[in-house]
């Protein structure tokens, strides 16, 4: 059975995936740290928080962390934007946008590279420190696809407070 949770997981992650990417097309480097009047968050943060969040719930609670982890996502990185952080105005208090790009990559595409072999006895392990939402790895990885969804809503409405279409 979890074999089929966790397809559908991965699925479900692509998806989520795909359908934030279409939100960041189009966008200036000034565009992408735009913090609106009266809020704190810009689309860059969002971004950076969905890698930093991505990694902790499909790779951080599934396996732990590696030394070789820094490569894909710096742990000040991770820091900066993980649950609990606040976001940062301006260009000049964030990592430069291709960075945050090439880790908003680079743990998806790590992600998908590791969990697809996982096996019911790993993921139906309790997690050490149990979530709302979830209690078992497996429970992690099918939350991350939701996560992203309501953050891809958040870049969404950025951009409409820009003045830019919906896309689609």
């Amino acid at each position: 059975m979890s074999r089929n949770r966790l397809e559908t997981a991965i699925e479900r992650i692509q998806f989520s995936r795909n359908y934030t990417k279409q939100f960041l097309t189009e966008l200036t480097d000034e565009e992408w740290f735009w913090t609106p009047p009266g809020f704190v968050t810009h689309i860059a943060w969002q971004v950076a928080h969905l890698a930093s969040s991505q990694y902790s719930l499909c790779l951080l609670r599934v396996r732990g962390r590696k030394e070789s982890d820094d490569a894909i996502i710096p742990q000040d990185f991770f820091e900066n934007y993980r649950i609990g952080s606040a976001p940062q105005a301006g260009i000049e208090n964030n990592p430069p946008l291709d960075s945050i790009q090439r880790i908003f990559d680079a743990v998806h595409a790590q992600v998908l590279s590791e969990i697809a072999d996982k096996t019911d006895e790993e993921l139906n392990i309790p997690l050490e420190s149990p979530h709302p939402a979830f209690e078992t790895r497996l429970g992690a990885i099918e939350y991350s696809p939701q996560h992203e969804l309501v953050h891809a809503g958040q870049i969404a409405l950025l951009r409409r407070l820009m003045g830019k279409n919906f896309k689609r």
